[in-house]
């Protein structure tokens, strides 16, 4: 096991910015939950339901927001987004494992793909014809690459990913176990009753700085290309339908489905489990909370939610009517009966 890398917070400030409160030679090694967190650890606060837990957390550090900087007279960073600020010191202790390059004797590479030096090649792996791998890509244990695939520099696939042929994969793309990319896309034309496979002649072309999660699907385009735009974010177990296109930095959480030929503006956040249906327009920074069916264009950028989708504020409004419904009827009943007795009486 790696010796645990050790920092004092003046170190971590000088790196990442902020202001420090107590002593700025505390050491931390991890960081930590409030909950969980020891001496050892830095811990941060970024959201208000998690105050209470300030005045019982044993971490030696803590990262708060201005707002926050006197709850607590722990040794602490202040900065202006402690979740962000947390993402950076966390990858700082967290760096991803070296991978030792080379081939791996039970791999398989086709004629007409050269393995660069500072390539890693894992067990079981195969790699099609006229394949092109950048500088230190890692190829994980059983994972199937097709041919003329191109996959960029600084890449990892973890095991069993499948690339079909003829896809492209940018720099420092990070792709989970179980992730197939460029499956055919589900086009299927009806003859007679019978249902005819449409081939699919496109590619899933992906920019730098992606990562797809564990089991996610991306098709294939039809006849042109799927396309997702650098630094897309996709959660676990997410489909990706034909001719799809996702722009730029926009996330995408878990168990979400986007149908065929839809496109995707840039730096958008989709929630878990939202359904978009095809052939639609996404603006950019749109916000679609998780369960949302999307079943028409949104053409501004804003927050959507609900079942189809429409503006939040809109949808938090509808439902909260909604839940008062019960109470509107039981007193219009009420009324109804005494309106009822005073004719029975006059």
């Amino acid at each position: 096991m790696a010796k645990a890398k050790i920092y004092r917070l003046a170190a971590i400030v000088e790196r990442f910015g902020g202001e420090i409160l107590g002593d700025p030679q505390t050491r931390v090694s991890q960081v930590a939950t409030l909950q969980s967190a020891k001496a050892e650890h830095i811990s941060f606060l970024a959201h208000a339901k998690y105050r209470e837990q300030l005045s019982s957390t044993q971490a030696g550090a803590i990262i708060v927001g201005r707002s926050a900087r006197d709850l607590t007279e722990r040794p602490r960073i202040v900065c202006d987004d402690p979740y962000l600020y947390f993402a950076k010191v966390s990858a700082l202790f967290n760096a991803p494992v070296v991978i030792k390059p080379g081939v791996h004797a039970t791999a398989v590479v086709e004629r007409g793909t050269k393995v660069p030096a500072s390539a890693s090649i894992g067990a079981g792996t195969y790699i099609g014809r006229g394949v092109k791998l950048g500088r230190g890509v890692v190829v994980g244990q059983g994972c199937h690459i097709g041919n003329e695939v191109e996959i960029g520099a600084a890449s990892r696939l973890q095991a069993r990913v499948t690339i079909y042929h003829g896809c492209r994969l940018g720099e420092r793309a990070l792709v989970h176990s179980g992730a197939v990319i460029g499956a055919d896309g589900f086009g299927i034309a009806l003859d007679q009753g019978v249902w005819r496979k449409i081939p699919q002649i496109g590619r899933v072309m992906i920019g730098d700085d992606v990562e797809i999660g564990a089991n996610t699907c991306v098709d294939r385009g039809a006849l042109d290309d799927t396309v997702i735009e650098d630094g897309v974010k996709l959660d676990n177990l997410i489909q990706i339908g034909h001719n799809v296109h996702i722009g730029a930095h926009t996330a995408i959480a878990g168990c979400t489905g986007i149908a065929g030929s839809t496109r995707i503006g840039r730096h958008c956040m989709i929630g878990g489990a939202a359904i978009i249906v095809g052939h639609l327009d996404i603006a950019e920074k749109v916000v679609i909370h998780a369960g949302t069916m999307v079943t028409k264009s949104i053409r501004r950028a804003g927050s959507y939610g609900g079942y189809p989708a429409e503006d939040s504020r809109r949808w938090a409004r509808r439902l909260a009517l909604l839940h008062r419904l019960e109470g509107l009827y039981e007193r219009i009943a009420h009324i109804e009966q005494q309106l009822l007795s005073r004719k029975e009486i006059g």
